[in-house]
């Protein structure tokens, strides 16, 4: 029963060490060494290969090398075959790096003070306590989560929204389509971490900038789809919004004459605010393929309706 890795070749050579270390029972081989495709049971994939299942027609679980799985065409997935999101801690640890210093720049002027720099200006700003900084966060998966309580410690005045219920400590929880509007009014830096779903692509444009408070700023962290790119150039370039970090974008890389390249009020980073850590990721797939084989749920196994 052969799991085969299908992603960036280094990082396969690097999980096939560790399962050689930790599980060397178990056959692990790295695209495009797939050996007999009808020994392929569990596929552990960046993007499948096309026509999955006539490649491997014995296959039982995809995981996904990443946090989300927006990146399958799960058209040509059947029911049966399980989807899994990477659940392992270094993606959080990661995300919640990347975007508290994201929200720090922010918070502490360091767009006005790049800018005073390249004009040759030496001029103190007043220091907001972070208590006064309203930050929200779309999103209150796994991710979500730990981004806020992290935000918390810091006393920002932390908000979070999502489809469905949830409660996290010190923290406002909106739920549903009918609560994103007082959820937005009371935000002054807007973080996405959406899943990327029928329902969420193009979500955040002229509406969400619009109702965000004068002077917001907003972090991308989710998918590049989630935003209207237009939009958000033009609320930044009326002065509505105040500063934009994106870590994702549409298409990625940008093509070279795209204004988010040079625009003063835009900071760019090329996806990399959270990666998978190879030797982890081989903790967690291995935990879960102990449990598929128990016929219990796996961790990160998606609802196929909803999409995450």
């Amino acid at each position: 029963m052969t799991i085969l890795y299908k992603a960036d070749p280094e990082r396969g050579r690097q999980w096939a060490a560790h399962f050689a270390q930790k599980a060397p029972g178990v056959p692990f081989r790295v695209w495009p060494d797939i050996g007999d495709a009808n020994a392929v049971r569990y596929l552990a994939a960046w993007q499948p290969p096309a026509d999955v299942m006539r490649t491997f027609p014995n296959l039982e679980v995809i995981f996904s090398v990443g946090a989300g799985i927006d990146q399958f065409d799960l058209s040509g997935v059947p029911p049966h075959v399980a989807v899994v999101r990477m659940t392992e801690p270094g993606i959080v640890e990661g995300m919640v790096e990347y975007v508290t210093q994201a929200v720090l720049t922010i918070h502490r002027d360091l767009f006005d003070y790049a800018a005073q720099q390249r004009e040759r200006v030496w001029r103190e700003m007043p220091v907001r306590a972070a208590s006064t900084r309203r930050v929200g966060v779309l999103g209150l998966g796994m991710l979500g989560t730990a981004v806020l309580k992290t935000l918390r410690l810091f006393g920002f005045d932390c908000a979070g929204w999502s489809r469905s219920r949830h409660e996290i400590d010190g923290v406002e929880c909106h739920a549903g389509a009918e609560s994103l509007d007082a959820f937005l009014a009371r935000t002054d830096i807007l973080v996405c971490l959406l899943p990327l779903t029928d329902a969420t692509r193009g979500l955040i444009g002229k509406h969400v900038f619009e109702t965000l408070p004068k002077g917001a700023s907003f972090i991308n962290v989710g998918r590049g789809p989630h935003v209207n790119q237009h939009d958000l150039l033009d609320a930044l370039d009326s002065g509505h919004l105040h500063a934009a970090i994106l870590d994702v974008t549409e298409p990625e890389p940008l093509p070279a004459g795209h204004p988010f390249w040079t625009h003063p009020r835009v900071r760019l980073t090329p996806h990399i605010a959270s990666a998978t850590r190879p030797e982890s990721a081989v903790d967690v797939v291995l935990d879960n393929l102990r449990r598929h084989r128990a016929g219990e749920r796996m961790i990160g196994e998606i609802d196929r309706a909803r999409g995450y």
